[in-house]
């Protein structure tokens, strides 16, 4: 049964899904709207779990004084300090100066130095498919540059330059990305149906 009852609600909340889209009645336009507030209250008990998971794994990291535990603790300080000091009653609420500066002078310059590593990655990765070493990548390479000319002053050849970037935009690269859209489209399908059938059940655990 403990197997069992996540399934049999699986399925059955799955199937209404697919299934009131089909049904033009006010009934089943009320039954959707009470199950996504249900799906907005089991987000918040996740968020719960999220947090509660976070800080019992870094306890445990702090307690044994694993590889890196500073930084397990200092996850656990930033994570009550934004907590007390976002609570009206203590520290004044998303607006009070603590939480201000925290937020302004810690969590902005995190972010921004998250961006500046993951643009160096991507200036290396650029450099790696860029290389015309196949007709692919010399195509690609060729429409690479000719999207960056297209900012540039470039007086008489503007204007072609600027139309050919625009088709470029328009005609491959949509279709390349409505090509990634319905293959994304159809494998949230499949699995999907293989949660509600019940062949993917990774989200039961192991037990």
């Amino acid at each position: 049964m403990k197997r069992q009852l996540p399934l049999m609600l699986v399925f059955l909340l799955g199937a209404f899904m697919i299934i009131q889209y089909f049904v033009p009645a006010q009934a089943s336009l009320d039954a959707y709207e009470f199950i996504l507030d249900w799906m907005i209250i089991i987000g918040i008990f996740a968020m719960a779990l999220g947090i509660w998971s976070l800080m019992r794994v870094s306890w445990h990291k702090i307690k044994r004084r694993s590889h890196d535990w500073q930084y397990a603790a200092l996850t656990l300080a930033g994570l009550f300090i934004m907590v007390l000091f976002g609570f009206e009653p203590i520290g004044g609420g998303l607006k009070s100066y603590l939480w201000l500066q925290f937020y302004e002078f810690v969590m902005v310059p995190v972010l921004a130095t998250i961006f500046s590593l993951l643009a160096f990655f991507m200036a290396s990765a650029a450099y790696r498919a860029f290389r015309a070493r196949s007709l692919l990548a010399a195509v690609l390479l060729g429409s690479a540059m000719v999207l960056m000319f297209r900012v540039l002053p470039l007086g008489p050849l503007s204007d072609p330059i600027n139309e050919l970037a625009g088709w470029i935009l328009v005609v491959p690269n949509l279709a390349a990305k409505r090509a990634i859209l319905i293959g994304v489209g159809l494998g949230m399908v499949a699995t999907s149906l293989k949660v509600i059938l019940g062949i993917e059940r990774s989200y039961l655990g192991r037990d």
